[in-house]
């Protein structure tokens, strides 16, 4: 079985810049891929676009939902085929993005959310995961400053930002094996050559 690395933060936290700087690192030398969530295939990208492109009001069950059911269908179709050859899978975002948004953020419930996805994942959770730790409001300014497309979730309140990243705190202190915090305040070089030392160290260990 491969390795399955996760990459975490709130909006604006550079995660997606730096997985593909250290892909392109890591593939030098690993049978590496890389992918995201929601999407990564066909379905689960279809799903995406009425999850973070539609300005529709969704109810806060069915985003749960939809991101557990984007989920499964990504790990059977990619993910888990990756694993099982040995391979290393490098994925923007995953479980622990429910649990902080839906469970935490939408206050539905941690336990009623991570229910739903255990159903999706059967227990595959990463074997290390990389938060990528930023302040709400620094976040969100430079989604502004690099003129990003704001997707629905990036246009919420500033609150629900602060309970995101309350709830991933939450996480960290539940999962300190797994997770590993990266400080995304440093400068970008920094941060993609903190992050890239981790996995590399990770699976070295392995």
């Amino acid at each position: 079985m491969g390795q399955f690395i996760t990459f975490e933060g709130p909006e604006g936290s550079g995660k997606t810049t730096v997985i593909h700087k250290v892909y392109e690192k890591l593939n030098k030398e690993y049978n590496v891929i890389i992918t995201r969530e929601p999407g990564g295939i066909k379905i689960s990208e279809a799903i995406r676009k009425l999850l973070l492109d539609s300005d529709d009001d969704m109810d806060e069950r069915t985003e749960a939902l939809l991101f557990a059911a984007a989920r499964r269908q990504h790990l059977v179709e990619k993910i888990i085929p990756q694993l099982e050859d040995g391979g290393i899978v490098l994925c923007d975002r995953f479980v622990d993005s429910s649990l902080s948004y839906q469970g935490y953020a939408r206050e539905i419930g941690v336990k009623e959310v991570q229910a739903i996805n255990e159903f999706a994942i059967e227990n595959l959770y990463p074997d290390l995961t990389l938060y990528f730790d930023v302040p709400a409001e620094i976040g969100l300014n430079r989604i502004k400053d690099n003129q990003r497309n704001a997707n629905r979730l990036d246009k919420e309140k500033i609150e629900f930002h602060h309970k995101v990243t309350d709830g991933y705190k939450k996480l960290i202190s539940e999962y300190p094996d797994r997770i590993k915090v990266i400080d995304a305040t440093q400068s970008l070089e920094k941060v993609i050559e903190d992050a890239y030392f981790a996995i590399v160290n990770h699976l070295n260990q392995v």
